[in-house]
C-alpha cells in the first residue's frame, strides 16, 4: 500500500492544539500573544490613561488654588474643595496604580510563561537534523535568557513607555485647554523628543542584539566546557578552558560598554531643560501682558514638569524593549527554522507485523554531500533477526536511523507493513520501534522513572519491576539502598556501562515494540555483563523484528539474514554460511572479529555517522 508523505505549510514532528501566534516579526509576535489577554490590555491601557489624566489635573488644580489665594477675597470654601479635589485625585490615582500593575505584571507573566511553551513544543517538534546544528548551550540560552527578558520588557520597559507616551499627549491637552499659545514650547520639545529617540533608538538595537548573541555564546561555551569536563580534566586544559570563557565573557561585557556609551550620549533631559526655560520666558511674556493669570502661569509650568517623566525613564525603558525585542528576534529564529519531518496527524496508524522492505534507499546528512547510503535494498520478514555487518563507516548507524524516521530517506523508499514510513502517523511509527544503542542516554531521575519513560504515566510499578527482572537488571537495582526510587546522575554517569546497557533493555522491554533495533548494545563491555545482557536480549528479541549491529559472532550466526554494507551499499545479503561461502569481504570481517576479545575497545571509542 503506498500513500504519498503529507505536505504542509508547517512542518513539525510533534504538535499541539494552540493559539495561532503570528512570526512575521517580533513586534508581531508578541502583539499576537497579548491578544490573548484583550481584557487585562484594556485594563492597562485605561488604568495608564486615566492615571496620567489624575497626574495633569493636580497641577491645574493647585493653579486655580493659586487665583484663589491672589484675589482679594479667597474663598474658604472654594479653596477646601480644591484640596478635597487634589486629595482625591491622588486617592483615586492610587487605586488605579494598583489596577495597572496588576495588569502588566500579569502580562508580563504570561507573555514569557506563553512564549516559553511555544518554544519547547517547537523545539519537541523539531527534527533530528536541526538539533545536530545546534549547541545545547545557545539552545538553553534562548530558551531560559531570552524568553525571561520578555518579561522585562513588559514590566517595567512597555509599561512605562505606555505611560510615558500618555505623559506626553495627555500634558499637552491640558496645556491646550488652559491656553492654546502656550502649545508653542512643548510642542517644539515633543518634536526634538522624537527626532532624538529615534535617533537612540538606531544607535541601541544593533546594540541590544549583539548582547544577547554574546551571552548565548558564552552560555554554548560554558555548556560544552561542563559537559566535556571529563575530558577537560583528563588533558589538563582547564587554563584553555578558563581562558576561553574569559574572552566570551569579555564580548558580553564589551557589549554592556558599549550600551553605556549609546545612553550616555541621550539627550532628551537636556532638551527638557531648554523646553522648560523657554517655556517659562514665554508664560511671563504672557502674565506681563495680562493674558495669563498667576495660577494659569503655576499650572502650566507644572504641566510642563510633568514632562520630565517621559523623558528620563526613556533612557533605559527602551533599552529594555530592545532587548527584550532581540530576545524574541532569537526566539522566532527557532521557531521559524523549517524542520525536515512532519508527524502527519492524519497518517496511518495500525499495530505492526514488523515486515520491514528497503527499496532503492539513498541518503545523504546535507545536500550536495556524498550519499551515506546508496540504493539499498533487502527485506526483513516479521519477527526476522537481521544482522547489519560492515566496516566503520560504511553506513550501518545510518540505515537503522531511516526506520523510525530520525531522518527520512533522500531517495527510495522504506516501508513497514508494506506501508512507506512517512506515510505513517509519526507517533504511531515511533512507538512500536525501540532503539537500544552503545551510548545509552538515561535522564538524572529515578531508575523507575527511566525504565517507565516510554509509556509515562501509563507504566505501573509492577510492569516496571516485570520488564527489570526480564532485562537481568533487578538485582543490580535492589542492590541500591532506594532500589527503583534511586535517582541516577545525568546520563546515567553513577552506573556501569553494563547497568545502563540493562535498563535500556527494561525500557524497551517495557514498551513492548514490534520493530528492536541494537546498535552495537554488547560492545563496549566485558565477558561476564555481555553474558548477563545477551540473556537480556535474547529475551527482547522473541516474537519481534530486530535489526542488529553488532560485532559480536555468536549474535551474527544466530541471525536469519545478514546484509553486508561496504562504503554504504549492499555488496551481499544472505545467512551466515552462505556469505561466508561466496564473500571474500564478509569473510576477511569475519575473521577480523574472531580475533578481536569479547570487550573489544574500539567498540567503545567508535562514533560512526556514514
Amino acid at each position: 500500500m503506498a500513500v504519498s508523505p503529507p505536505t504542509r505549510a508547517s512542518r513539525s514532528e510533534f504538535s499541539v492544539d494552540r493559539y495561532a501566534y503570528d512570526h512575521r516579526s517580533p513586534v508581531r509576535w508578541v502583539l499576537s500573544h497579548l491578544g490573548r489577554y484583550k481584557g487585562l490590555v484594556a485594563s492597562f491601557l485605561g488604568a495608564a490613561l486615566l492615571t496620567n489624566v489624575l497626574v495633569s489635573a493636580v497641577p491645574r488644580l493647585t493653579g486655580l488654588a493659586f487665583d484663589e489665594v491672589l484675589r482679594g477675597d479667597p474663598s474658604a470654601r472654594r479653596l477646601l474643595l480644591l484640596a478635597a479635589a487634589i486629595l482625591g485625585a491622588v486617592l483615586v490615582r492610587g487605586a488605579v496604580d494598583l489596577v495597572n500593575s496588576f495588569s502588566i505584571e500579569t502580562l508580563g507573566q504570561r507573555l514569557e510563561r506563553d512564549a516559553r511553551d511555544e518554544l519547547y513544543v517547537s523545539l519537541l517538534g523539531k527534527s533530528q537534523t536541526f538539533h545536530n546544528r545546534q549547541r545545547v548551550g545557545d539552545l538553553m540560552a534562548r530558551a531560559n535568557g531570552d524568553v525571561r527578558q520578555l518579561n522585562p520588557m513588559m514590566n517595567p520597559g512597555v509599561a512605562l513607555i505606555t505611560e510615558a507616551l500618555f505623559g506626553l499627549v495627555v500634558p499637552l491637552v491640558f496645556i491646550a485647554f488652559l491656553d492654546p499659545r502656550l502649545l508653542l514650547a512643548p510642542l517644539l520639545f515633543v518634536v526634538a523628543f522624537a527626532l532624538a529617540l529615534r535617533h537612540y533608538l538606531r544607535q541601541l538595537s544593533p546594540v541590544s542584539a549583539a548582547m544577547r548573541t554574546a551571552f548565548g555564546t558564552m552560555n554554548a561555551g560554558l555548556n560544552e566546557t561542563i559537559t566535556g569536563i571529563e575530558v577537560v580534566k583528563g588533558t589538563a586544559q582547564e587554563a584553555q578552558e578558563k581562558a576561553k570563557f574569559a574572552r566570551h565573557a569579555s564580548a558580553y561585557r564589551d557589549a554592556f560598554v558599549a550600551q553605556g556609551r549609546v545612553q550616555a550620549r541621550y539627550l532628551p533631559l537636556l532638551l527638557l531643560g531648554v523646553a522648560l526655560t523657554g517655556a517659562f520666558a514665554h508664560g511671563l511674556v504672557l502674565l506681563s501682558r495680562a493674558q495669563l493669570t498667576t495660577g494659569e502661569l503655576v499650572a502650566y509650568m507644572g504641566l510642563m514638569g510633568a514632562l520630565r517623566f517621559p523623558a528620563f525613564i526613556s533612557i533605559f525603558t527602551f533599552s529594555l524593549v530592545q532587548l527584550g525585542l532581540a530576545g524574541a528576534a532569537r526566539i522566532l529564529e527557532l521557531i521559524r527554522e523549517e524542520t525536515e519531518l512532519d508527524e502527519n496527524a492524519l497518517g496511518y496508524s495500525a499495530p505492526m507485523r514488523g515486515e520491514i522492505v528497503f527499496d532503492g534507499v539513498s541518503f545523504a546528512y546535507e545536500a550536495g554531500e556524498r550519499p551515506s547510503l546508496r540504493n539499498v535494498s533487502f527485506r526483513a520478514a516479521p519477527g526476522a533477526t537481521v544482522a547489519i555487518v560492515g566496516q566503520t563507516g560504511s553506513g550501518k548507524s545510518t540505515l537503522t536511523k531511516l526506520i523510525n524516521r530520525a531522518y527520512d530517506v533522500t531517495a527510495g523508499r522504506i516501508l513497514i507493513d508494506g506501508v512507506d514510513v512517512r506515510a505513517w502517523q509519526l507517533g504511531a511509527l515511533r512507538s512500536q520501534v525501540s532503539v537500544i544503542e552503545q551510548d545509552v542516554f538515561l535522564f538524572s531521575r529515578t531508575i523507575a522513572e527511566n525504565i517507565a519513560f516510554g509509556l509515562g504515566e501509563r507504566a505501573t510499578k509492577p510492569a516496571v519491576v516485570a520488564a527489570a527482572k526480564a532485562a537481568q537488571a533487578h538485582d543490580f537495582i535492589m542492590g541500591f539502598t532506594d532500589g527503583y526510587d534511586t535517582v541516577i546522575g545525568e546520563r546515567g554517569v553513577t552506573l556501569s556501562g553494563g547497568q545502563r546497557q540493562r535498563l535500556a533493555i527494561a525500557r524497551a522491554l517495557l514498551t513492548d515494540p514490534r520493530i528492536l533495533i541494537l546498535d552495537d548494545a554488547t560492545s563496549a563491555v566485558d565477558s561476564a555483563t555481555e553474558d548477563a545482557i545477551q540473556r537480556a536480549i535474547d529475551r527482547v528479541l522473541e516474537g519481534r523484528t530486530t535489526l542488529l549491529i553488532t560485532h559480536r559472532l555468536s549474535q551474527i550466526r544466530r541471525a536469519d539474514l545478514i546484509v553486508l554494507l561496504h562504503q554504504g551499499e549492499v555488496v551481499d545479503q544472505g545467512t551466515h554460511e552462505a556469505l561466508l561461502a561466496r564473500s571474500r569481504l564478509y569473510r576477511r570481517l569475519f575473521a577480523r572479529y574472531d580475533d578481536e576479545p569479547a570487550c573489544a575497545p574500539h567498540g567503545a571509542a567508535r562514533v560512526e555517522r556514514g
